[in-house]
């Protein structure tokens, strides 16, 4: 029995097709980029807001031009963060500040809010080599299922010694879609797997869920 003819030239997409198609590659194109720039000028008005009602309005350039320049306020945020860090590395600056401490340590409520802020702070914008510049695989929540994690710091202290283990690493593992939030785990060093892939690439494999693959073109790559 004879089979019906078929044309092997796949068929063009029409044109509500290629509309389609050209939609949605924009939408790939623009929607990281407008989000960009959207949190971008969201963060310097933000700032902006709480900075310029600060300043002296001799000392406000608004003042003298007579229009809205968004991102005063940063520029004079950062050349006041820049002069507090310079003091703050002398004599006298270390001295004022043990002072200040000394005093808010005192206080019973705000030496909690405080020390917490500042433990925070000390984390995060401390140049060390010892803060998430290192992506890992580990076993979680059980064994057989993996999940990727950034190692934060050799595990230290009263957890290294309860957990009876002469080697563990602090492990951070983030959620999807939001990394900002997760678990902080211990895992005796053997069990974790360094990842060669760099702390941007794992956090984008994170955030995508998944769909975004470093190097996901080419199996053969790390």
């Amino acid at each position: 029995m004879n089979q019906p003819f078929k044309d092997p030239t796949p068929k063009r997409p029409g044109l509500f097709g290629r509309l389609r198609s050209s939609f949605l590659t924009g939408i790939v194109v623009i929607a990281p980029i407008g989000l960009t720039i959207w949190l971008i000028w969201t963060v310097v008005g933000w700032i902006d807001g709480f900075v310029l009602p600060l300043v002296p309005g001799r000392l406000n350039p608004e003042q003298y031009i007579g229009i809205n320049l968004r991102g005063v306020g940063v520029i004079i945020f950062l050349i006041f963060t820049i002069i507090v860090g310079w003091i703050a590395k002398g004599l006298i600056g270390r001295s004022l500040i043990r002072w200040a401490e000394s005093l808010v340590l005192r206080t019973p409520v705000v030496r909690s809010i405080y020390g917490g802020v500042k433990q925070i702070a000390e984390t995060v914008f401390a140049q060390t080599d010892t803060n998430f510049d290192r992506a890992c695989l580990i076993e979680y929540p059980r064994k057989g299922i993996w999940a990727v994690g950034f190692i934060s710091t050799s595990t230290k202290g009263e957890v290294l010694s309860k957990a009876g283990k002469a080697d563990m690493t602090s492990v951070f593992v983030p959620t999807t879609p939001n990394p900002t939030s997760g678990f902080l785990l211990f895992f005796p060093t053997e069990d974790v797997i360094e990842l060669d892939m760099s702390v941007e690439d794992a956090a984008k494999l994170v955030i995508s869920a998944g769909l975004v693959y470093p190097n996901g073109t080419d199996e053969t790559k790390p």
